[in-house]
């Protein structure tokens, strides 16, 4: 589907003209190449602590922190950059932020020590996170109806494959050169697709009603609503145990983490593809199921101590839950929120990725325990995600 072309409005008859709408093809390949990329910069941190912390003489345990590091700047990009796009342009801010993101990357890859890493990866989370929001916000304006849920989709199979390819490419890349080699190779990509996505993005449309003060003025109340607040505390859930769970293999020294890691993207490969049969779950229900999967996943891997096989069929159940979850919650939260749809998303996207930086820490804090300790603790967690949104309000329970 190629980009088309409005001639000038000159007359009352022009206004029933149809809208240019992006090349779904082409918007859909990069936008879904971008989220890889960017969301990828969150967990190749994991297979590249024990690298990192040999280079600079420290505890693997002591650098949890870059990972940490990088998803609140992430989750607080999200809350900057998607207000700012309704003022300066979808384009303009997505171009940008992946283009400061090329700086910033390559500037993790020449930190000099960790204090230093810190800094330069909250600075790199915070530029990457002017992506997903705006995307998803350009997805919802320039991309034709009929194709919006297929690259949507698309969009989202990217964030959650970062997940696996993110580790897999840092640690095939620490084993063949150094790990450092990751943010140079992501500094290059980014400035890459910074180019692409100058040339495939529509240009912007002016824009001259409401100020971005608007949506962050929306935010508060949103945080507080009583059929709001149970699905955010399940948000904050979500990602913190799939990163722990990872980050304590890596801590623990388990044996066959490259296949473990590969193990997961079938799984998230599949839901997208069985997503209409899942939507015939209503969304409480399913929310809660997802969750428990989850749940149950982890608490086996504390219970069983299984093997590789073992360990990566447990991990595939974790995956399959939490892959469920996400799209989940969005859908949800978004239905629910009604005309403050766009802020209440950011905030899901926010309190999402700030959930994430805190699984570091509890793999940090319980994996020198033992996967046990860590497994049960983890389970407790998505235990109390998925009763949330059940235990809110009558009102919460009208959702889908």
């Amino acid at each position: 589907m190629e980009r088309t072309t409005s001639p000038p409005m000159t007359s009352a008859a022009s206004a029933d003209q149809a809208p240019s709408y992006a090349p779904t093809v082409r918007t859909a390949a990069v936008l879904g190449l971008t989220a890889l990329l960017a969301t990828s910069q969150l967990y190749a941190m994991i297979p590249l602590l024990g690298p990192a912390a040999a280079d600079w003489h420290t505890g693997a345990a002591s650098l949890t922190w870059l990972v940490s590091a990088f998803g609140l700047g992430y989750a607080a990009g999200f809350l900057l950059f998607g207000p700012l796009s309704d003022r300066f342009g979808r384009r303009r801010v997505i171009v940008a932020g992946i283009a400061a993101t090329a700086v910033t990357t390559g500037l993790v890859a020449a930190a000099p020590g960790p204090h230093a890493a810190l800094a330069l990866r909250v600075l790199q989370g915070v530029t990457t996170g002017a992506f997903p929001p705006v995307a998803m916000a350009y997805i919802a304006e320039r991309v034709a109806p009929r194709h919006r849920l297929t690259t949507v989709t698309l969009l989202t199979t990217g964030f959650l494959s970062a997940a696996v390819v993110g580790q897999l490419v840092a640690q095939g890349l620490a084993a063949a050169l150094d790990w450092r080699a990751f943010f140079v190779v992501g500094a290059a990509a980014f400035v890459l697709l910074a180019l692409v996505l100058l040339r495939v993005l529509l240009p912007d449309e002016p824009r001259t009603d409401g100020s971005p003060l608007d949506a962050y003025r929306a935010m508060p109340p949103l945080l507080v609503r009583r059929d709001l607040l149970p699905l955010y505390l399940a948000t904050t859930t979500v990602l913190a145990a799939f990163v722990a769970i990872y980050t304590g293999l890596q801590l623990t020294g388990t044996t066959g983490l490259l296949g473990l890691r590969a193990s997961a993207l079938p799984v998230i490969l599949a839901v997208p593809l069985l997503s209409s049969r899942l939507a015939r779950v209503p969304a409480r229900a399913r929310l809660a199921l997802a969750l428990a999967t989850a749940a149950a996943g982890v608490a086996l891997v504390g219970l069983l101590h299984p093997g590789t096989l073992g360990l990566a069929l447990l991990l595939m159940l974790v995956t399959a839950g939490i892959a469920v979850a996400i799209p989940t919650l969005i859908d949800t939260i978004g239905s629910r929120a009604g005309a403050a749809r766009a802020p209440a998303v950011s905030l899901y996207s926010a309190l999402l990725f700030a959930g994430a930086s805190l699984g570091p820490q509890i793999a940090g804090t319980l994996a020198a325990h033992g996967l046990a300790a860590l497994g049960f603790a983890l389970a407790a967690l998505l235990a109390a995600g998925a009763v949330l949104p059940l235990a809110g309000p009558r009102a919460a329970r009208s959702g889908r």
